[in-house]
Order: C-alpha cells, then sequence, then structure tokens
C-alpha cells in the first residue's frame, strides 16, 4: 500500500489479520498508512524500521501513541512471522474464544475440533461440507455428532461466531456496519442484522458494546442454539 488511504481501503474491503508499515526515512505515504493504527484497534499494526539507533528511537517513539504494536528491525522480516502470530486477529480470537466451548456444552473432542475449526475462520461463513472434510467425516454425520448430548446446532454455532466476530470489528472506529458485512462475507447489512438478531437477540447496531461473554450468555438464553422445531434445553454455565 502506498499511503493511508489506500490502506484503509483494503481494511474496509477485506479480512485483515495484521499490518506491517515500512516506516524508513523518507517514506511519507507510509506514516499516512500508520496513522491508521488507533483507528483499526482489532488489527495490530507493526512497524518495520531501519537498523540505524537514531531512526529506530525515532519510530519507536512516534508509534507508541498510535499504538503500534510491535517494532521490526529491518534484517529481521525472518523473525516477523514469530511476532505476528500472536499477535494477529485471528490468533486471539480463537485463543480468547477457545473457552468458550465449555458453556456452550461442546466438550467431546470431535465437537472442540469442529468449534476450534470454526474459530479459525475468524467471523466470515465457513461451509458445513468443510469442516466435515476437515474432520473425515460426512456432512450428516457431523451436523449428528456434534449436536450430541445437547450440544447446539452446527449451523447455529457457525452464525454465534460470526456474530462474535463481527462484535469485534464493530470496536473499531474506522468502520460501520456495511464494512463489517462485506468484511466477513455477509450477503448485505441486513443479512448482518437479521443474523444478530436471530442468533443472539439484539441489532448489529447493539454489537460493539457487548462482550463476547454477554453474546455467548445471550445465544444460550434465547434458545437460538437449536434449530427451529428442533427442541433441546440449551446446557448451563457462564464464561
Amino acid at each position: 500500500m502506498r499511503d493511508g488511504a489506500e490502506l484503509r481501503a483494503a481494511l474496509l474491503e477485506r479480512f485483515v489479520d495484521a499490518v506491517v508499515v515500512d516506516l524508513a526515512a523518507g517514506n511519507e505515504g507510509a506514516w499516512d498508512a500508520a496513522a491508521e493504527a488507533r483507528a483499526f484497534p482489532s488489527v495490530p499494526f507493526l512497524a518495520l524500521s531501519s537498523v540505524r539507533s537514531t531512526e529506530i528511537a525515532g519510530v519507536a517513539r512516534a508509534c507508541g501513541p498510535m499504538e503500534f504494536a510491535e517494532l521490526i528491525v529491518e534484517g529481521e522480516e525472518d523473525a516477523a512471522a514469530e511476532l505476528l502470530v500472536p499477535l494477529a486477529f485471528t490468533h486471539r480470537f480463537v485463543a480468547a474464544l477457545t473457552p468458550a466451548a465449555e458453556p456452550l456444552g461442546l466438550r467431546t473432542p470431535l465437537q472442540q475440533r469442529v468449534w476450534g475449526a470454526i474459530l479459525r475462520h475468524g467471523g466470515r461463513g465457513v461451509q458445513t461440507s468443510t469442516l466435515a472434510a476437515e474432520v473425515g467425516l460426512t456432512r450428516e454425520h457431523l451436523s449428528r455428532q456434534f449436536s450430541a448430548g445437547g450440544a447446539p446446532n452446527l449451523k447455529r454455532v457457525i452464525d454465534l461466531v460470526r456474530i462474535l466476530g463481527a462484535a469485534e470489528l464493530a470496536k473499531d472506529m474506522g468502520r460501520d456496519l456495511p464494512d463489517i458485512a462485506r468484511v466477513l462475507g455477509f450477503a448485505s447489512t441486513s443479512h448482518l442484522s437479521v443474523t444478530s438478531q436471530r442468533v443472539v437477540g439484539i441489532r448489529s447496531l447493539s454489537l460493539a458494546r457487548l462482550r463476547s461473554q454477554d453474546l455467548v450468555e445471550r445465544f444460550l438464553a434465547s434458545g437460538a442454539s437449536r434449530s427451529r422445531g428442533a427442541g433441546g434445553v440449551a446446557p448451563s454455565g457462564h464464561l
């Protein structure tokens, strides 16, 4: 990206796990890009600087108020992957929500494996056929096994994770609902809103003010965890 405008356009059009900005001396457009960091706190921004100590110090001082996550020194790019993985949106999303398997009633190894696979999409849609192929089952067999023991319906859980992802992105000042719908692959803003209302019982405009824990509890309390007409009692427990 050449400047902040191009970076912002990219962040509003597609799912981005992390941003590395080359802040070498003379790269004026990069500083415009760096200024976008505070508007998109869900996406970690990392600065790339030259090996000169005077430049590193200046970059570090400038990036602190911009809330950059890390500084990478030129020549150490190979180490960047080790820095990026734990900071990336998807990794943090998975780490934060893996424990939610227990209150959702996902206790078997298969259920927990599929829960992790859904989380790794970061709120983007995933087909049940894709998950079935990953665990080596037919789609029908997976759906039955996943909801065994009173656990939620698989498609409803996929929808829940999509709403949890939307809620995280909604906390970015730089995004509005149409942006979030586009980034996460919803057909429209209306589709996002309808899904939010059905899954957690609130309008999508309210997602930014709620924690993931709140949304999971609303999901369980609303009865949305089962397919229409499936019946059953939502599992007990809280995050």
